[in-house]
């Protein structure tokens, strides 16, 4: 071997372009200038200061900024062809560059200092930097005329370059010569630029053309509402998210929000990807009997419009696992190059005067190996960032594209779907917002499924380099282990399904616990409904454990697995040979090698799970895709002409569920056949006519309707009577084909069918394609249970028509809705909750009802539109709203109701009975012809209609429940408030309410619900979680430096025993202390590793079940003020949301976030150590570090707040379409709340896709992986305190007083026995800061007194009735029941001694027997005795299972007045003295009512019964009549002593009732 030259001390101290030495060859210019390698070099520095000189200028002075003729996004429009080709072009150009000029300074330093070798290289990367930045600026500024500069210096750096490299192959120089390799690369990067340049002429002819086209900006780019700029930017800001830096900054002056982020650019909206998706589907179609079927259809649809992206995403993740195996490499190379003694090399070559050097000793530097690690490094995260962004953003856009099919799909769907339980709302939510989520994962970590197998055998190929055959042992570990992992990531899986389902199980028993909490509180049943979710909740927190067990495993394992590797490959590797390689470049290049081999193996349990997911999600997308829909024949969309002199009003339109799987030919068969027999039917003047008709909600069940043949006269009222379950709602439905017709047919007018039908948006087109469009005109239609929208009052009522003030007030007036508008906070503007859960039942109804009469259309239906309105507003409602507004303006008007007294009213009368039609025909025609049926009707209307009385009824309605209603506005934005305001501050001053106060508090750690969470695991488990985090950290690094002094002392052995040994001495180096020492580190380590994840998951499980269980007491005990003004939902979040945040995801995020901090914290402690003089570089990269995390956290909380928020408007569609598809549909409103649909799911991607843009934005920013992750839980984290904050701030209420001054033995156990009420100057109200609501009331009601209470809504009767059971707050006088004053008693004791009949029937899931007797108590001939006094015994022995028959959720499977019966029937059960009815005949038909009055005057005869009046003619039989006004009793006398009197006010309620 040659030793490398050294030069003299003087010669390296002087510098000069070809070199100081005068007899250097470099100056030898004999041969020609152009064979001198010195002038060469000179010649290549002159295109790259001509660029210099020519663009500096002109970017100074800033040409063509304003030259764009439109306002767009100035530094996003890219509108030359060849841009992305440029950008890679110079990027690669760039590397090569620095490559030459490394190549310059190692082959120099020989005899002199030779400038020439690196200072054009240097210059061309200057020139080349400018080239880019030159060219970004012409390009967005829209001034291409300025690039000729740049096709010059393409030209002449092509040429000179050429020259250089054609004199290299003159003269021999070949690929042994790194210099040579590069020259080439250069000459091909400088050629395909110039052709970029030319391409650029070409296509936008700015120069030797006459007429250069017009070229417009994109529409995005025109639209400066779209701000989410990705795909419009660059390639230098696509890979560092530079774009992203305004947005993230702005984020602290301003809180983002939909405004902020703007709009989804046009290629990502969800119609254009839902176009896409239908269009793929489509082209399945034309290859005929071919195509795929089922799920199979559906991945081939996925695949064919969402591929290319997903291609795209896996090239950029198998280039960055490539060159994450640079770092093993180089690390290597590294510690191999700076360990080395021996420093010889070959002789270096000299030609054309200047030395040359091989690539093997350039790569061979270690200062060239720490620039390329830093190049390989920097390419990984950007390669990585762009696969995770592009996958991410496909499996989004996919989402967005399924939603749309979904709904799409549920605006067809068979209503009996749904209403025989075949579909809930639940499942199709689930469907929206879990199987499209599942697929949207699946698509991000599809790439992982291609990269896992290059990186396992590209990993194993390098550590059997480097280790040989021990490595594979290692690999071997790790294999035999990978179906251990896959087992516990598959257990995993499996308990955290187990999970869900008990979650949701909980989740319904909790809501229905909410809703029914006024009844349960008033029967003393909350225990019992406490003990059921309970119950649920501990079967949740077993598979909670088994989650947390596999969770904790899974995360040991990740920790153990590589320690288990690293420790059997070493040993292994040490004792396998005596010449084994154990050199610190090898160790620390496995063990790195080591780490990225696990990784694939972590990710394939995620990766395996997440594709049985989304195949079960596809699955079940299938089944949902092929459900039955409802449509009808579009081949005659005009009505049918019949021949001459036959014409007639009908046009066919036989509405029927159109089955998918059955042949189109079939239908238009039965169809034409059908029409044939029909166009011979005479001409009457009717709107609709249903003629045999026989409908079921079952496909194969018995009919529901049976026989029927109907008429409903155009321009007139009809109404539709019959008992309670006699198929009333059906019919109207029917008529609406939204039941499924087994025969007959349903014929529409034409004259109904007036409004046209504007053209098919792309999402209708799914059903277009088969010919469901629905052609029926527009129905009004009013359904018995009212269906609101989550939108404002004014909304619900116009729903989507323009707004006419003159109508609009009309209707308010028609419906007494005005002075309920007045009292709403922001007025008619007042948003309503979900499913009007802050509205009364009457105003609910009086808004659905006010909805129907302010539509245009022809025909309207009103479902008992007064089943939830006391007499006075039936009325009113009657003469101002259906007979003034509709009869009078002779529209078609078919109404349902059980008021008899409102039949003189109808021009037509369809009265039914058990499912088919009893009888038709005007009153006179059915008093002729069925005077029975006359005579029956006519007692029991009790009334002939008659003029109001003159006092509106406006100024009489609810004053309590508006006040009720004011309080629950009120109330929920003081907690709205409370919800959003930082627990740091103890007091707020009044100027803390402005803009920078919240910005500061947005930036602030919620330290507080931080410590609540810590708090409640306790100190035991806290220490031990610190500790064991602590010295796992410690053993982590002593195992590290346990390694390096093995493999150092190896190192210098091995040098000794090269100098001191001779042949004879054996000088062998002992491992055994140095492996068994690692063998109990690497032991240690993993025995930690397993107590760090079970402290984790025990300290989460620990905190889970102590807040769930702390708020679950404190909701069940408290007052009802809360649940009166509070939303519903708001509660049902901390049960759900918000427990399960804290169930799953914080333990997860916060041994994450421990595990970051405490590497980041050693691996800073260690290089300071090692490398003091890190600590300069330190100070500012932890100021950058700190800025980067300040602006990110505060963002990145702003975005995922946003997209958890624009997620429940989405679902909240979903859901609210599903439960009002009848009414959507017989309004014809499809297309209308399909773009709505859009907006919402736009609305959420794009809120996603910030959110995932600035994550990558903090990845290719943070220095190292550990620094990343830390900030990013530090943010998750923060998010995920909010909801112990949220939970805290309910802990804090004050619960119902339950203790009593009586104790249990001092009670009798049969009080009270004899039910007599004493009432002594009682006044109450519902809080400490409202106006009582009832005034110094005294009252004697003695035993067994039937007592009848009556007066205006809001005069204080139900007020009076909750005094009994304290549900409001007594503040002066007292109420004795049977010589006891009930404040003294226990609250449990006292409501359990009562029963009471609300007005509102509620239900609960489960059995007949539950519902009526929760406790358990009663035989069953008590409870058949209870639903026989309810008119129910015949109809539940029809039920399979009898008093075991299920219930479903709210009781849905039973009719409104079935369930009413049912509340009376457990009201029955419950053998109490004293009962109380509080207006709970108000859903029953009179006849039905008049048989229960009897019933309770009679079978209660020996009972106190205390009924609120609803009607007043129901109360004529009471012992006892009070009549209340405004809180004080007004009159108190037996009914027919007030009869007499003349000026009696109830004597003036029973004539208006008449």
């Amino acid at each position: 071997m040659v030793s490398r030259y050294k030069p003299s001390p003087s010669s390296t101290m002087s510098l000069a372009f070809c070199g100081n030495d005068n007899n250097s060859a470099a100056y030898n210019v004999d041969r020609g200038v152009l064979n001198n390698g010195c002038f060469l070099d000179a010649l290549s520095i002159v295109p790259h200061v001509f660029l210099l000189f020519i663009t500096f200028p002109i970017l100074f002075i800033g040409w063509g900024s304003h030259s764009s003729k439109v306002h767009i996004h100035h530094s996003t429009w890219l509108q030359f062809p060849g841009h992305n080709l440029r950008w890679i072009l110079t990027f690669i150009l760039l590397f090569v560059l620095v490559c030459e000029i490394a190549e310059g300074i190692v082959s120099d330093g020989m005899e002199s200092r030779h400038l020439h070798l690196y200072m054009p290289a240097g210059l061309a990367f200057m020139a080349a930097v400018t080239s880019i930045i030159y060219y970004h600026n012409i390009e967005t500024s829209n001034f291409p005329k300025l690039l000729l500069a740049l096709l010059v210096y393409w030209i002449l750096a092509f040429i000179i370059k050429t020259v250089k490299f054609a004199k290299f192959c003159e003269h021999g120089i070949w690929f042994t010569q790194l210099r040579f390799c590069i020259t080439g690369l250069l000459v091909v990067l400088y050629g395909m630029l110039l052709a970029v340049e030319i391409n650029v002429i070409r296509v936008r002819r700015y120069v030797c053309f006459k007429h250069p086209p017009e070229v417009k900006p994109p529409e995005d780019l025109q639209d400066l509402g779209v701000r989410f700029l990705q795909p419009f930017v660059n390639l230098l800001s696509k890979g560092t998210y530079w774009w992203m830096n305004a947005f993230i900054t702005s984020a602290h002056k301003r809180p983002i929000d939909l405004k902020v982020i703007g709009k989804l650019p046009i290629a990502m909206r969800a119609l254009t990807n839902y176009v896409l998706l239908r269009k793929a589907f489509e082209a399945q179609k034309t290859n005929g009997s071919s195509y795929p079927q089922g799920s199979k259809s559906i991945w081939c649809a996925m695949c064919h419009a969402f591929g290319k992206s997903l291609v795209l995403s896996i090239t950029f993740r198998f280039l960055a696992d490539l060159l994450g195996f640079a770092g093993p490499l180089c690390i290597s190379g590294i510690v191999h190059h700076l360990s080395k003694e021996n420093k010889t090399f070959l002789p270096p070559v000299k030609l054309l005067g200047v030395y040359f050097i091989s690539s093997q000793e350039f790569l061979a530097n270690a200062y060239v190996l720490a620039v390329l690690l830093f190049f390989a490094l920097l390419l990984q995260r950007t390669f990585l960032q762009a696969s995770y962004y592009v996958a991410i953003e496909t499996g989004i856009n996919l989402r967005g594209a399924i939603q749309t099919k979904i709904y799409n799909k549920i605006m067809c769907l068979c209503t009996s779907n749904m209403s025989m339980g075949e579909m809930t709302v639940g499942q199709i939510c689930n469907l929206v917002a879990i199987d499209t989520n599942q697929l949207m994962w699946f698509f991000f970590l599809c790439p992982n499924l291609w990269a896992m197998p290059v990186q396992i055998v590209v990993g194993v190929i390098l550590l059997y380099y480097l280790l040989g055959i021990s490595a594979l042992i290692g690999a071997t570990v790790i294999a035999v282990l990978a179906p251990v992992q896959y087992f516990v990531a598959t257990k995993l899986s499996q308990a955290q399904k187990s999970t869900l389902e008990y979650s949701n199980e909980r989740l319904k028993k909790t809501t229905e616990l909410l809703r029914g909490i006024k009844l349960l509180k008033l029967y003393a049943w909350e225990h019992i409904f406490h003990d059921s979710v309970e119950e649920t909740r501990q079967k949740e927190m077993t598979s909670l454990k088994a989650f947390a067990l596999y969770t904790s495993i899974s995360i040991f394992m990740n920790a153990a697995i590589p320690i288990a590797a690293v420790l059997t490959t070493f040993v292994v590797h040490a004792h396998l040979s005596e010449d084994a390689d154990l050199s610190p470049a090898v160790a620390f290049a496995s063990l790195s090698l080591f780490h990225i081999l696990v990784t694939p193996l972590f990710l394939l349990s995620s990766v395996v799970r997440s594709t049985v997911k989304a195949l079960v999600s596809v699955q079940k997308l299938n089944e949902f895709f092929s459900s039955e829909e409802i449509g009808e024949e579009h081949e005659f969309k005009d009505a049918v002409q019949l021949s001459s002199g036959n014409h007639t009003k009908y046009q066919a339109i036989p509405l029927k569920v159109v089955n998918r799987k059955r042949p189109a030919r079939e239908d238009w068969r039965s169809y034409r056949s059908q029409r044939e027999t029909e166009e011979t039917s005479e001409e009457e003047d009717v709107c609709i006519k249903i003629t045999n008709g026989y409908f079921t909600w079952m496909p194969d069940g018995s009919p529901t309707l049976s026989n029927i043949d109907i008429r409903i006269p155009y321009g007139q009222l009809t109404m539709i009577v019959g008992q309670v379950g006699c198929g009333k709602s059906s019919l109207l439905l029917a008529a609406l084909g939204e039941m499924q017709k087994i025969s007959g047919s349903v014929y529409w007018n034409s004259m109904s069918d007036h409004e046209s039908e504007g053209e098919d948006s792309p999402i209708e087109k799914d059903s277009a394609l088969d010919g469901d469009v629905r052609k029926r005109g527009s129905v009004a239609y009013a359904s018995q249970k009212p269906w609101l929208l989550n939108s404002t009052v004014v909304e619900n009522i116009i729903f989507e028509m323009p707004f006419n003030k003159q109508r609009y007030e009309a209707v308010i007036d028609a419906c007494s809705l005005q002075p309920d508008i007045d009292i709403l906070p922001h007025g008619d503007q007042t948003q309503i909750g979900e499913r009007g859960i802050n509205l009364s039942g009457g105003q609910r109804q009086r808004i659905s009802v006010a909805r129907a009469l302010y539509q245009q259309t022809n025909v309207v239906f009103l479902d008992d539109p007064f089943s939830a309105l006391d007499i006075h507003l039936s009325d009113h409602l009657m003469q101002d709203g259906i007979l003034k507004m509709l009869r009078d303006d002779k529209r078609t008007v078919a109404l349902v109701t059980h008021k008899l007294q409102y039949l003189p009213h109808a021009d037509w009368i369809i009265a039914m009975k058990d499912g088919t039609i009893q009888r038709e025909g005007t009153l006179k025609d059915i008093q002729n012809s069925e005077p029975e049926l006359f005579e029956h009707w006519k007692t029991l209307m009790n009334r002939q209609d008659q003029e109001l009385e003159k006092e509106t009824v406006a100024g009489r309605k609810t004053v309590l429940e508006r006040k009720n209603l004011h309080r629950a506005m009120y109330s929920r934005e003081v907690l709205m408030k409370t919800e959003e305001e930082e627990e740091e501050e103890s007091t707020e001053s009044d100027d803390e309410d402005n803009m920078s106060s919240v910005l500061r508090q947005r930036a602030k750690i919620p330290w507080r619900a931080c410590g609540t969470y810590l708090s409640s695991a306790g100190i035991l488990l806290l220490l031990l979680l610190l500790l064991s985090q602590l010295f796992k950290h410690s053993l982590m690094l002593a195992i590290d430096y346990w390694l390096a002094k093995w493999t150092s002392d190896v190192i210098s052995a091995k040098i000794n025993s090269d100098k001191n040994c001779t042949v004879s001495q054996e000088c062998r180096f002992s491992h055994s202390l140095y492996s068994m020492v690692f063998s109990i580190l690497c032991c240690l380590g993993i025995i930690l590793c397993l107590i760090t994840s079970v402290a984790v998951e025990w300290t989460g499980l620990k905190v889970a079940k102590e807040l769930h269980h702390s708020l679950l007491n404190k909701i069940i005990l408290a007052p009802m003020r809360l649940f009166e003004t509070t939303p519903l939902g708001s509660i049902l979040n901390r049960f759900s949301a918000d427990t399960n945040t804290i169930d799953q995801h914080i333990p997860a995020t916060l041994e994450c976030l421990s595990r970051s901090t405490l590497l980041c914290a050693s691996a800073l402690a260690v290089i300071s150590y090692v490398t003091p003089v890190f600590l300069i570089a330190l100070v500012p990269l932890a100021v950058a570090c700190y800025f980067i995390q300040k602006y990110f956290r505060v963002a990145s909380r702003d975005l995922q707040q946003l997209d958890d928020s624009t997620q429940l408007p989405l679902l909240s569609h979903f859901s609210e379409t599903v439960e009002g598809l009848t009414t959507i549909r017989a309004f014809g409103y499809e297309a209308k709340f399909r773009q709505k649909l859009l907006e919402y799911t736009d609305a959420n991607n794009i809120a996603s896709l910030f959110l995932t843009a600035a994550n990558r934005w903090l990845e290719v920013r943070m220095v190292s992986n550990y620094l990343n992750w830390m900030v990013r839980n530090l943010a998750d984290m923060e998010v995920q305190l909010g909801a112990v904050k949220r939970i805290n701030g309910l802990l804090k209420i004050e619960p119902e007083n339950y203790e009593g001054l009586l104790s249990p033995s001092q009670i009798p156990t049969n009080w009270p026995h004899q039910g007599e009420i004493q009432i002594q100057n009682l006044s109450v109200r519902y809080d400490s800061t409202l106006k009582p609501v009832l005034k110094h009331v005294n009252a004697h009601i003695s035993p067994r007194q039937k007592v009848g209470i009556c007066g205006r809504t809001g005069s204080g009767k139900s007020s009076f009735s909750l005094a009994f059971f304290r549900m409001v707050d007594t503040f002066e006088g007292q109420i004795i029941i049977d010589g006891i004053d009930i404040a003294k008693l226990p609250l449990q004791t006292l409501r359990s001694r009562f029963s009471i009949i609300l007005q509102d029937p509620i239900l609960f899931s489960g059995t007949i027997r539950f519902n009526l007797d929760p406790e358990g108590k009663c035989t069953d001939s008590m409870l058949w005795e209870a639903l026989e006094i309810a008119q129910l015994k015949p109809m539940v022995k029809t039920l399979q299972g009898g008093l075991d028959a299920m219930v479903t959720e709210g009781g849905e499977n039973f009719s409104l007045g079935q369930r009413q019966l049912f509340c009376l029937a457990r009201a029955f059960v419950r053998k109490s003295s004293i009962l109380i009815m509080d207006e709970a005949t108000a859903s029953i038909d009179m006849a039905t009512e008049n048989i229960l009055q009897k019933v309770v005057m009679t079978a209660f005869s020996d009972r106190t019964v205390v009924t609120i009046a609803h009607r007043v003619h129901t109360i004529l039989n009471a012992d006892l009549v009070i009549v209340m006004k405004r809180g004080i009793i007004l009159e108190y006398d037996r009914p027919e002593v007030l009869l007499e009197r003349e000026d009696s006010v109830f004597a003036s309620f029973v004539q208006a009732d008449k």
